[in-house]
């Protein structure tokens, strides 16, 4: 953060013209002001002081002839308190000035009399320049501007909200200390800066709206966006744009406010407001946190091993990455490795030309090919042959391989996500999987949860297919009864969310009302050989109502999770025992 002396104020001369009267105004302030006080001048322009300037100066012993004024943009320190217009221009000339300081106007005339220059007339422009630095400075007038800039200060530096402000030259000329504290840079670090070299991609997105569309700017305009901090943290922000113009309705910038959503979208996701991403539904902390790595490895390219047992949704997760990543408008490529004999795969991964084998009538391009600059998903990998597992290394090493029955060598850029049920690590064990094909599969792990261990998750993902299916068929709203839904938490699900779909798709057949009982649940669940059972509901009593109650501060769902009931069976105990 900004380190500057709160307690000294600083000045800032500036003039339009050439004839010195800034440096003039320096050298006076210099004489009167304490040491801790900061005097600079500057002007549109730099410039070298006119001669006789440089003589009447040193008539009351201040020398001035060997300096030199800067331009404003070029000045080392950006933020100061006052800033006083010495020549006759008007404000608008010389403003907005980095910092926004509190502005004096002097408007003292050009000594130059009808393009002539008199040491009468740069004597009398001295004598005015000293009076009036005396006034500043003896009088009072420098410490009420410093106090009246340091309120304003208070006040704008204590909102919540980042502000930024920068000229139609892109140069930032305010940054208050939320927008310090949102974006990393510091107030010396972006004043008097250009905003587009400040942050790199642009601050207000990808559309600049005061470089890209000059109709545009005329008006306020609200986005989201996103942004990388200093430090390369990612940030979601709500920024308000606005153009400002001077009193005579000229534009001189743009003022934009900014509020960091992430932390609010992060507890968001976590106490159940995002129910699903990417089609995958879910809210337990565990899948929370496999959509926030997923969002991680959006900038990346590395390969990612998806581990979880049949139907858990492997293929979602793959998909997910993908469509969050920088290849999304590229092909996303699946190919279930044990679904094919090794021959067929072989072909199938990596393509044949005409007469490789017996029914090769024409050339083919294997799926790694159609994958290029894409995704391609490599499903069940633990099935692969030791001959394949050799193949497919190669092309993760070398990004090369041949088609079957050509020699000439075809190169690829493919991203590789893979993905088994399988425990690779006991399949090394056993020598049927490589150990060097595995490490280079498995950078990033993702080890899916099965629905058994996300039972809170069941009531959503309920939810989501059947508004899926509803829609698909055009069919009217159908809900699921409270008895239905108890047996499927207690139920262990050993195919997991893609059982659960298919329980569904069949109570949705046999349903023809609007509501799904126990009874339209596949057959096999009411037989003496069916391969389900219920679980045992909970016996509730009191005391332990009362526990769970207290724990969850009286919040009855959250209760009813702590228990292992349902909502509906706490709420009926409440009513029958009259619990408060």
């Amino acid at each position: 953060m900004d380190t500057k002396n709160e307690d000294a104020a600083s000045v800032l001369f500036v003039c339009a013209g050439q004839a010195g009267l800034a440096l003039m105004a320096k050298g006076f302030a210099r004489q009167i002001a304490d040491e801790k006080t900061t005097i600079a001048c500057a002007g549109i322009a730099a410039g070298t002081p006119h001669p006789l300037a440089s003589d009447v100066m040193a008539e009351v012993g201040i020398n001035i002839s060997k300096q030199e004024v800067p331009a404003f943009h070029d000045l080392s320190q950006t933020d100061y308190d006052v800033a006083v217009i010495v020549c006759d221009q008007t404000p608008e000339t010389c403003t907005p000035l980095p910092g926004t300081p509190e502005l004096v106007l002097w408007s003292l005339p050009d000594p130059f009399y009808k393009g002539k220059a008199t040491p009468e007339s740069f004597r009398a422009i001295r004598d005015e320049i000293r009076r009036l630095v005396g006034d500043l400075f003896q009088r009072g007038y420098l410490a009420a501007l410093h106090h009246a800039r340091q309120s304003a200060d208070v006040v704008l530096n204590h909102i919540s909200e980042g502000i930024i402000a920068h000229d139609l030259e892109r140069r930032i000329f305010y940054f208050n200390r939320a927008a310090e504290e949102i974006t990393g840079y510091s107030r010396s670090e972006v004043l008097n800066k250009d905003c587009h070299e400040v942050f790199p991609g642009r601050f207000c997105g990808g559309k600049c709206l005061f470089c890209d569309d000059l109709e545009s700017a005329k008006h306020a305009d609200r986005r989201e966006l996103e942004i990388h901090t200093k430090s390369g943290e990612k940030r979601i922000l709500d920024m308000s744009i606005r153009p400002m113009e001077n009193q005579a309705g000229t534009p001189v910038g743009v003022l934009a406010a900014f509020r960091d959503l992430t932390r609010e979208r992060q507890l968001a996701r976590r106490i159940g407001r995002v129910h699903s991403f990417s089609g995958i539904v879910g809210n337990d902390p565990v899948m929370l946190d496999i959509f926030d790595l997923i969002r991680d490895l959006a900038d990346s390219d590395i390969p990612v091993f998806v581990h979880g047992e049949s139907g858990t949704g492997k293929e979602l997760i793959a998909a997910a990455i993908h469509n969050e990543g920088q290849r999304a408008d590229r092909l996303f490529v699946p190919v279930n490795c044990g679904a094919l004999p090794e021959g067929l795969l072989e072909s199938e991964l990596f393509g044949h030309v005409r007469g490789a084998f017996t029914g090769a009538i024409r050339d083919k391009k294997g799926r790694f090919e159609l994958a290029d600059e894409g995704t391609i998903f490599l499903d069940e990998i633990g099935d692969l042959s030791p001959g394949m597992q050799v193949k497919l290394l190669r092309v993760l090493q070398e990004g090369t391989f041949e088609r079957v029955g050509s020699e000439e060598t075809q190169k690829v850029n493919v991203r590789v996500i893979s993905a088994t049920n399988k425990d690779l690590s006991q399949e090394m064990d056993n020598g049927r999987f490589r150990e060097d094909l595995f490490y280079r599969l498995n950078v990033v792990p993702i080890e899916l949860p099965p629905l058994r261990q996300r039972r809170n998750d069941i009531p959503a993902i309920v939810k989501h297919i059947l508004e899926r299916e509803l829609t698909e068929s055009s069919r009217a709203p159908v809900t699921l009864s409270q008895e239905a839904l108890d047996f499927m938490l207690g139920y262990d699900w050993p195919g997991n969310v893609r059982e659960l779909q298919n329980w569904l798709q069949f109570a949705l057949v046999k349903c023809k009302g609007p509501v799904i009982q126990i009874d339209h649940l596949p057959p096999s669940l009411h037989g003496p050989g069916r391969s389900v059972r219920k679980r045992r509901r909970k016996k509730l009593d009191v005391d332990s109502v009362r526990l769970a109650l207290n724990e969850t501060d009286g919040n009855k769902v959250k209760a009813a999770q702590v228990l292992g009931v349902s909502r509906a069976t706490l709420y009926r105990f409440l009513d029958e025992t009259n619990i408060g």
